[in-house]
């Protein structure tokens, strides 16, 4: 695809991409009898909503922003959780939602009260736990790490479940397979198995990457066939985030300078990983660049630098097939989960425009921004 025409930089999304994941996403839904939901935390382009709300069943909410968002643009109520709750956003959040997850049994204790006072929609409550076993490497990703924050453990539930919880949440899952599912359900019902055939629904959190291509699918569909049949009074119910947007699109930069420390050559883009690309450092892991592999020797061979003043706002070395020229554009593929969702404006570095590639072959400038959003950030 070329992207010339573009100004730089810019996330571009593929339209026909998003629908193919998400009739992928469908068709799990509709064999397994599951309701799949967005989880906002790893796509928020509301302006796709539209396309979204054919295929999903919802969305997943983490504020009042989120929830908010839920039922503006995807026209539903939210399932929300939050680790903690605001005090003042409490009764905003019963307005936008179905579901609400608590993180502790003292946070449910505090809110259930207004939940029962609550007449304008049913708002059915959980509590989420911690099955204690996650196969996620990194452990700012691992909510199941020892000393988690996130989640209830089995033994606060001695005296059973509190009168008016009628859902768990669990999430222990991170760009995950159904075989680590399997292990996940299999260590959550050892702990927690006597309390799910006295609950209405079971949430299941994110982290299933159902539309990589080495995503065994139909290994899903009978590992959630199966868990049904065994607790079939549970609405069983998955929120991935990365699987939705999952290689559907890209960020489109440009050389600006080749800088020269003896040697070491490193291309200086218009685009920071630390603004645009977070998740390069937290996670972290290495972005794909089309056209460029790891260093080979006798290959042009650069660091990637990003345009924020902070030192470690730069990638090691790519090599490419020919020297790289100022003014070349570089494509850092599957940009659009996690990404602007994450990004900032740190150093008030220009942010990148929004664009979708639409089915029918035309290009959509879906937002451009400017110093009025970096200053209205501010104060």
């Amino acid at each position: 695809m070329n992207y010339d025409h573009l100004r730089s930089p810019a996330f571009v999304l593929e339209e026909a991409a998003l629908r193919k994941n998400l009739e992928k996403l469908a068709g799990v839904q509709q064999k397994a009898g599951v309701d799949i939901i967005l989880a906002f935390k790893g796509f928020a382009m509301w302006s796709v909503f539209p396309m979204v709300r054919q295929y999903l069943k919802g969305a997943a909410a983490s504020s009042l922003n989120e929830a908010r968002l839920c039922f503006e643009e995807m026209k539903t109520l939210a399932h929300t959780y939050s680790p903690v709750y605001m005090p003042a956003d409490f009764d905003e959040i019963m307005r936008y939602s179905s579901h609400i997850t608590f993180n502790s049994i003292r946070q449910f204790e505090t809110y259930f009260p207004k939940v029962q006072q609550f007449t304008k929609h049913k708002i059915t409550c959980g509590i989420r736990v911690n099955p204690e076993y996650s196969e996620v490497g990194t452990a700012l990703y691992n909510p199941c790490a020892p000393g988690s924050r996130l989640g209830e453990l089995y033994e606060k539930f001695d005296g059973g479940l509190p009168e008016g919880v009628e859902g768990l949440h669990f999430h222990a899952l991170c760009e995950s397979s159904s075989y680590e599912l399997e292990k996940v359900l299999h260590n959550l019902e050892e702990k927690f198995g006597a309390l799910l055939p006295k609950l209405q629904w079971l949430n299941m959190g994110g982290g299933h990457l159902i539309t990589r291509k080495d995503y065994d699918v139909e290994h899903l569909i009978g590992v959630l066939t199966r868990f049904k049949e065994k607790y079939p009074n549970l609405k069983i119910i998955l929120e991935p985030g990365s699987a939705i947007a999952w290689q559907t699109g890209v960020l489109v930069s440009t050389v600006l300078d080749i800088f020269d420390n003896r040697g070491d050559l490193t291309l200086m883009m218009d685009v920071s990983f630390t603004a645009h690309m977070p998740d390069t450092l937290e996670m972290p892991y290495r972005p794909k660049i089309t056209g460029a592999t790891d260093p080979v020797p006798g290959k042009p061979t650069y660091r990637i630098g990003g345009t924020s003043c902070l030192s470690g706002d730069f990638m090691e070395a790519y090599s490419f097939d020919r020297q790289v020229q100022i003014g070349d554009h570089l494509i850092f593929e599957d940009m659009i989960h996690y990404t602007m969702v994450k990004t900032t404006m740190f150093n008030g570095v220009a942010h990148p425009d929004i664009v979708v590639f639409r089915e029918n072959g035309h290009w959509d400038i879906i937002r451009t921004f400017d110093y009025a959003d970096y200053k209205n950030r501010l104060s």
